[in-house]
């Protein structure tokens, strides 16, 4: 005979805690006319159990403010000089433009405690979040355990919690091969800051295919998908001076890039070969333009948002939704 238990209810809880199953729902949507004693009952009663309440039932009963938060954990010089962000914030509006929700911008600077950020999710001031850009597995460990529906862009590293995401892996694979096949040998890569799950798979990409094809992975510099950081080539040139081809994870830092190799009295592509990654309309900026990777940012918004919509009015998206990137050929290749 299994020993296999029962997932705690409604019902459970009330007969734990000697209290009406109703008053149960006042406490577990937030109600204020339950007296405190009898809310640390059911509280207790609910630790006890392991009871889960349903997070979008729960968001139809207490929704009030008909606003989503698209939150982004960036510095405000990325925000806004990102082409990226721009892209996903009007990916999150065309998804709920059929929808009687206003979308707003949340943003909060990298080093922010996630604690503090569900804090403000939770608060009542939004139904739900679409989460843009986040810093490690935390915050997703987080709202795993609050009542706030939300969809993430990008992997959140927590079982269960919804999500679209880029192969990154396999992007970045491609993007090394790219410049292998056009013969670059000494490859070097600038990674994005490394605590993102983005930055990690994509430098993962390179490694796979420098390791595929029998060369030296290690010319590695860290970067913070900042436009500043494109700088840090400079390092990977005082290494390896010989340095025939760099894979840069966004295009912020390459465009950067390709105007500090051509300071060395290097040039782009004959000396050294660069290629981005987003696709964005920083890649236009250099001369030559950026070869690069798509990374469809208001698709993937788009689509988290219809996740989100279908989770508010209790349904179940099939998740992971992953998205496939694919080389763009300009001239810095």
């Amino acid at each position: 005979m299994s020993d296999v238990r029962a997932v705690p209810t409604l019902e459970d809880v009330a007969r734990a805690a000697g209290v009406s199953r109703a008053t149960v729902s006042r406490v577990v949507n937030g109600a204020s006319i339950v007296a405190p004693e009898t809310t640390k009952l059911v509280q207790a009663a609910i630790s006890e159990l392991g009871y889960q309440p349903n997070r979008a039932a729960r968001a139809l009963v207490t929704r009030r403010t008909g606003v989503i938060a698209v939150v982004v954990a960036e510095t405000d010089e990325r925000v806004f000089t990102d082409p990226y962000f721009p892209q996903a914030y009007h990916g999150a509006l065309q998804g709920f433009g059929k929808v009687d929700m206003h979308v707003v911008l949340a943003m909060a600077e990298p080093g922010t405690k996630p604690s503090k950020m569900v804090r403000y999710l939770e608060s009542g001031h939004v139904d739900g979040a679409i989460i843009v850009s986040h810093h490690g597995p935390e915050l997703g460990q987080l709202l795993a355990r609050a009542w706030l529906p939300v969809v993430f862009v990008g992997d959140p590293e927590t079982p269960g919690l919804p999500y679209v995401d880029l192969d990154n892996r396999t992007a970045g694979r491609m993007a090394t091969e790219h410049l292998i096949d056009r013969g670059s040998l000494r490859i070097g890569h600038i990674t994005g800051p490394l605590e993102m799950d983005s930055a990690r798979k994509r430098q993962l990409g390179f490694t796979d295919a420098m390791t595929a094809a029998g060369l030296d992975p290690t010319l590695q510099a860290e970067g913070q998908y900042t436009s500043s950081s494109g700088r840090v080539v400079l390092d990977l040139l005082r290494r390896s001076p010989e340095l025939d081809g760099l894979f840069v994870a966004n295009d912020l830092m390459a465009a950067t890039a390709v105007a500090a190799i051509q300071e060395t009295g290097r040039r782009v592509p004959e000396d050294i070969r660069v290629i981005g990654f987003d696709d964005s309309v920083a890649a236009l900026q250099p001369t030559p333009q950026l070869t690069t990777m798509t990374n469809a940012a208001a698709e993937s918004t788009r689509i988290a948002a219809e996740m989100l919509i279908e989770i508010l009015r209790g349904g179940n998206p099939d998740s992971p939704v992953v998205l496939h990137s694919s080389v763009v050929l300009r001239g810095s290749t």
